[in-house]
């Protein structure tokens, strides 16, 4: 099946994990202390005050702080300790009265409770409300599903959209068509849904994210089983996402697409695509909206001798499961993300490995890396009504302000280019604290464990000692001589040394500049994408291009976060303003929208303007979230707020309406 249109407008709330009613709460005083003394108390405060619909207990000198956090969590939001004793009688009188009264559900909030509770978790930040309700399913005022349907407002109008990719951006953004009934058709090059998360397999992979910050919106589940969910769990996630959701039926899988080109007249994009025999199809949609992900090309430095290795070599995101490395002698090159993941997971098997750095990566302390969700946690999302979905606003809040004031320039700062700031340098002196302990055994690799750039310049890992454990194991060689070239059995370094290996691993990354690789998309004048952005890719809101009508970007230029926010939320935010500009379409009943080119300047300069001022726009520093023009064409530097209020309409005086 390749189009949908399906009226979904049944179901009260804009949930696919929905639970009516939890367990009643049957445990002793006893052990209702002992779960408050486990439980993080603010988000367990707004539950109880929405299940019991008594919020006179948020008082003001009970809201939590948000102390802004350097390197490590604050427990419970920066509480006191005064605050955190009387938090905790209060949540036990909540328990109680849950038990007495067997309350296991709670209906749709009141406005007035809404911001009560709204108020508490943000310390009275009003204007993070209507962000946050976007998030908060007992909310009266959720406002991520669409509030309209095709058939009211297209007049019996013909319209098709073509939604491109199946990995967490393709599906929120057919969820959400099919939410408003607009006539989709889904595709994905792959075999499988699911995207980065279908493709990276590699031993070790997991979020590097808490796991609650790394879900939908309108799928919040509660019984997720680690801190950091597991490469497979997300991948779990999403499938059972699209089946609940119906996405997953109707995706026309092993289909790429290859050109799109925009016809004036008409008023339609004719759309080539290739399937998996190499045949090619023209069809023809009203809309288009890319959801084809940005960490998705591998990123394989060239060496000389490449072709000659006669071992096994591949990118971490071709793993291959049939190698088996244990025993072997094991190559990897890169010290990121993926790398960090995959070296602590294969180091106790392997024969020998050794690891090729050319910079060493920040990493903030995370202790509970590799940890289940506690005893306690499962008990409240089993006990306590919509406890996890309170939770997970809970940490949608802590990361609405992240750690955007510990990577913010100080200009003339005289500690450039090794920190960016005063208190940048005090958390590069606190990381650098923890790797003198992680490495005390082998001074000798301490020097080259310390990044020579600004804590925040480049992306920083989760640490919970596991790297450093690896790199001092006996068997793992740590090389920083850059590579000479491969051999037919391993690797010689600049240096003169020859590591013989019988697996090589790129753990180097992915091109994240290259929007839309691959697709040649013409717009009006004939004019294709990547030579109009010569580059430096550059969208309004990350989703429109001036001169390419009616085609959207989910995951566009300057939407990532790194220090702050949820990658979701800024996703599903893109998709739904996708959704507004089509309703622009139907209801003033014209061909197209086409964003007007003074619009985009404006967002890029403002954009500019603050990512400049951030640790990753200095122009000492180099990374990867910079394009080939130096720009920051990756990052969004301000918090989810802004991007709410910014996605909330399809304001008039910045588009084009095509008749």
């Amino acid at each position: 099946m390749s189009a949908v249109e399906l009226d979904s407008r049944s179901g009260a709330v804009d949930d696919l994990y929905w639970q009516d009613a939890c367990d009643p709460v049957t445990e002793s005083d006893e052990e209702l202390q002992r779960i408050v003394a486990g439980a993080d108390l603010p988000a367990l405060l707004a539950a109880l005050a929405a299940a019991t619909g008594d919020v006179s207990a948020l008082t003001e000198d009970l809201r939590p702080p948000l102390t802004p956090v350097d390197t490590v969590n604050h427990p419970h939001g920066g509480m006191s300790a005064a605050q955190q004793e009387k938090a905790r009688a209060v949540a036990l009188a909540g328990l109680r009265r849950l038990r007495a009264e067997q309350i296991t559900s709670v209906d749709i909030l009141s406005e007035e409770h809404t911001d009560a509770i709204l108020g508490y978790l943000s310390g009275g930040r009003k204007n993070w409300h209507g962000m946050l309700e976007h998030e908060l399913d007992l909310s009266p005022r959720k406002n991520g599903a669409p509030d309209w349907h095709f058939d009211d407002v297209a007049g019996g109008r013909e319209f098709r959209a073509l939604i491109v990719g199946s990995g967490v951006a393709g599906i929120a953004a057919a969820h959400r068509f099919r939410q408003a009934g607009v006539p989709f058709t889904i595709i994905e090059a792959a075999e499988k849904l699911g995207g980065t998360w279908q493709k990276n397999r590699y031993p070790g992979v997991r979020l590097d994210t808490p796991t609650f910050g790394y879900s939908y919106s309108f799928a919040q589940r509660g019984d997720w089983p680690h801190q950091f969910a597991e490469g497979h769990e997300i991948r779990e996630y999403l499938e059972s996402v699209a089946e609940r959701s119906g996405v997953d039926r109707l995706v026309e899988y092993g289909c790429r697409l290859v050109r799109a080109e925009w016809n004036e007249d008409t008023g339609l994009w004719a759309v080539t695509t290739e399937d998996r025999t190499g045949a090619r199809t023209l069809r023809h949609f009203n809309a288009v909206i890319t959801a084809t992900g940005q960490l998705d090309i591998p990123n394989i430095p060239e060496f000389p001798g490449q072709e000659s290795f006669t071992g096994v070599a591949m990118h971490s995101q071709d793993w291959d499961p049939a190698v088996d490395c244990r025993g072997k002698r094991v190559a990897v090159i890169g010290t990121g993300a993926s790398a960090y993941q995959i070296v602590p997971a294969i180091c106790p098997d392997v024969q020998s490995l050794v690891v090729f750095q050319r910079s060493a990566p920040w990493m903030l302390p995370a202790p509970n890396y590799h940890e289940p969700m506690t005893e306690v946690f499962s008990w409240l999302t089993r006990k306590v009504p919509h406890y996890a979905q309170f939770h997970r606003l809970w940490v949608t809040v802590l990361g609405i302000p992240g750690r955007f004031h510990t990577v913010r320039a100080e200009e003339g700062w005289h500690g450039a280019p090794l920190s960016v700031s005063p208190r940048n340098h005090e958390v590069r002196e606190e990381l650098i604290r923890i790797l003198r302990e992680q490495f005390a055994e082998r001074p000798d690799l301490l020097p080259h464990a310390i990044p020579a750039y600004p804590p925040g310049a480049k992306r920083m890992l989760r640490d919970n000692g596991v790297w450093a454990r690896a790199l001092t194991a006996p068997q793992t060689t740590l090389e920083t001589s850059p590579i000479r070239r491969f051999t037919p059995t391993g690797i010689e370094t600049e240096a003169g040394a020859v590591h013989e290996v019988d697996v090589i691993v790129y753990a180097t990354g992915f091109r994240p500049s290259e929007y839309l690789e691959g697709i040649d998309v013409v717009g009006r004048r004939g004019r294709e994408i990547h030579e109009v952005w010569d580059g430096d890719a550059r969208a309004y809101n990350g989703v429109t291009v001036p001169g390419f009508p009616n085609f959207f970007m989910v995951y566009g230029p300057n939407v990532g976060g790194v220090v702050a926010g949820s990658l979701h939320f800024m996703l599903e935010r893109a998709a739904e303003y996708a959704l507004k500009a089509v309703r622009e379409v139907l209801e003033r009943r014209v061909k197209a929208v086409d964003v007007r080119p003074e619009a985009l300047d404006r967002f890029v300069e403002w954009v500019d303007a603050e990512n400049r001022r951030m640790a990753w726009g200095q122009p000492y520093v180099r990374t990867w979230y910079q394009n080939g023009k130096g720009r920051v064409s990756q990052i969004w530097p301000f918090t989810n707020v802004e991007y709410w209020e910014a996605t909330e309409d399809v304001r008039a005086q910045d588009y084009e309406f095509l008749g």
